[in-house]
């Protein structure tokens, strides 16, 4: 081993950089929080949570203290894959298919597969369902969770492996973690890459009553904006994020794999809700600096600096040149990256120079068209006002008239940035793909369907959401698709009805090919996760929907309308429905 030592002055811990002479690769562990704002963390100074065991992340490596992310979940995730601005990838927006990515960028999980690397992801994927959306076509081995934006319940959900759907049991967190952990040592002799988006603190605002009687009544010692039960359940469900943080690290401790093991932790927009944040304007939705803000901590034992703070600005964009340069594997697809790799700041050697080469840097955060910019010194906001960010993290002064030279440069440089990344551009509708070559089934969920006529939707957020209300022969649920495959596809409609309404004949069409089937049997399940809720949410309750098998249909390639229509309903309506399922039985 060659030890290259160096002294800093005032560094926390010891500044000695080791390098190995073997060429093993390390390991990756990373943690993605769902709606964590920057003050979830005791870390920061939050007195009303504890995180001890995320905020060893800090102790034992980096923290960077000025971290950007997108302002809602499913462009950040994008922006940490492929390293890219979320709108240069085709996601523009959280659901309904705005949220997959373009089928030619490639990921940082490809780049690790490629190397050799075992890949899972275990937990909110968000970027895509069908194949070749879905994370197994993205360079994930296995996955474990789901794709929607989040779901109805977490007590005993309903998920997702590898394409199959299962009943989990227990806490969703607590499963993905368990998931994750079995993935870690099954591929304990390494290398592997682990991603854990976690679900919470996302709501529904349900935790279970260990975490929950914690906070119920304990008072706040911080300003929370919100003082309400909302606030009480996310911190709740923080600490229960923190614990299976912990369970993992402890994992790698007993495998001795901590020091072979890089594990990032960090979260995908601001909080959702009015809590503690440090005083900075804004909280999810926002592209205020509240909004966009985030944790980002990195532990390497005996190779990434000790308690050390990174105080140049940096993005979900640089996550993916900075793994590769650490692991020292090559990058998969040539589309230019938007991010650089901060691995001299991890180590202290070159640091100088990429702080010299960066600082003119700025970092881009959109949301619906709102577009804010943050410099080291400066933010401007989506309303071109400029903010003295050392000076205001509220955001409360606009001193555009002081720094006139710096608010025109950033002003153009926004102008320009919106050019290059095409939120100009009109942009064209996608389809929803059915019958890719490589996977057998395809999904159609009620989320990603539009409808005609009377049919509603069990809530304003599609996510797992179903549809109701289905009484005439004129209403249809409506899919954009594109069949990649052409062959013969048994389809299944996932349903609910009582017996007073059973009776009523389903077709599924798809240019001149149709298959029919009738509802013989009752199947009428009470809604979940009413019970669970520590606080009224909009989100769609579930059910436990039962598939009915239509028989099967011969799809042509090629794009077109994919349409539900009940061609007979005896009873009130035709049924309740969440999902469409469609495997392939032959050429």
């Amino acid at each position: 081993m060659v030890a290259l030592c160096l002294v800093v002055s005032g560094f926390a811990g010891p500044a000695c950089a080791r390098v190995k002479a073997e060429t093993a690769k390390p390991n990756v562990v990373i943690f993605l929080a769902d709606d964590q704002g920057w003050g979830d963390f005791s870390l920061h100074g939050n007195k009303d949570l504890a995180t001890p065991n995320i905020d060893s992340l800090a102790k034992d490596g980096v923290r960077f203290d000025r971290f950007y992310v997108c302002a809602v979940c499913a462009p950040t995730r994008a922006e940490f894959l492929t390293g890219r601005y979320h709108p240069r990838t085709g996601v523009h927006g959280v659901s309904r298919g705005a949220e997959r990515m373009n089928l030619d960028e490639r990921t940082i999980a490809e780049a690790f597969q490629a190397a050799g690397y075992a890949t899972g992801c275990f937990g909110k994927w968000h970027n895509g369902m069908q194949y070749p959306y879905h994370p197994r076509a993205r360079g994930f081995d296995a996955f474990v969770g789901y794709c929607s934006g989040h779901w109805g319940d977490y007590f005993d959900a309903e998920l997702e492996r590898n394409g199959e759907y299962f009943q989990s049991k227990g806490y969703i967190t607590d499963v993905v973690t368990n998931e994750a952990i079995q993935f870690i040592e099954k591929n304990k002799d390494g290398p592997f890459f682990c991603y854990v988006p976690l679900p919470t603190p996302h709501s529904p605002m349900q935790v279970p009553d260990k975490y929950w009687d914690k906070h119920k009544d304990r008072p706040f010692k911080m300003d929370h904006k919100q003082t309400n039960t909302h606030t009480r359940a996310a911190l709740a469900m923080v600490e229960n994020i923190d614990d299976n943080v912990g369970r993992v690290l402890k994992k790698l401790d007993e495998l001795e794999l901590d020091e072979k093991t890089i594990v990032i932790y960090f979260s995908d927009n601001g909080p959702n809700g009015g809590r503690w944040n440090g005083g900075m304007k804004g909280r999810k939705g926002s592209v205020d600096e509240g909004g966009v803000r985030s944790a980002m901590l990195m532990r390497w034992p005996g190779k990434v600096w000790r308690g050390h703070e990174i105080s140049h600005i940096a993005g979900a964009i640089d996550l993916l040149p900075t793994l590769l340069d650490l692991a020292e594997i090559e990058r998969v697809g040539g589309k230019p990256l938007d991010g650089v790799s901060m691995k001299p700041f991890l180590f202290g050697l070159g640091a100088k120079n990429l702080a010299q080469r960066i600082e003119g840097r700025m970092i881009y955060s959109n949301q619906n068209g709102r577009v804010s910019a943050r410099s080291q010194h400066f933010r401007l906001d989506h309303k071109s006002k400029l903010y003295d960010m050392r000076k205001d993290p509220e955001q409360s002064e606009d001193v555009s008239l002081g720094f006139a030279r710096q608010a025109e440069q950033m002003r153009q440089a926004v102008s320009d940035w919106r050019q290059a990344v095409g939120l100009n551009k009109k942009r064209e509708p996608r389809p929803f793909t059915v019958g890719h070559a490589d996977w057998p089934i395809t999904e159609l969920p009620a989320r990603d369907a539009a409808t005609k006529g009377g049919i509603k939707r069990s809530s304003p957020h599609p996510n797992c959401s179903y549809f109701f209300n289905w009484k005439t022969t004129d209403d249809v649920i409506v899919w954009d698709a594109e069949v990649l495959t052409a062959g013969r596809y048994e389809a299944f409609v996932y349903y609910t009805c009582p017996k007073a309404d059973i009776g009523s004949t389903i077709e599924l069409r798809f240019g001149d090919a149709k298959a029919t089937g009738k509802v013989s049997g009752a199947h009428d399940p009470p809604l979940e996760g009413k019970q669970e809720n520590r606080i009224y949410m909009r989100e769609s309750l579930t059910k436990d929907f039962k598939p009915m098998s239509l028989g099967v249909i011969e799809l042509a390639a090629g794009r077109g309308e994919m349409t539900l229509r009940a061609t007979a309903i005896p009873g009130e309506q035709a049924l309740e429905f969440r999902r469409l399922m469609l495997r392939r039985v032959g050429d």
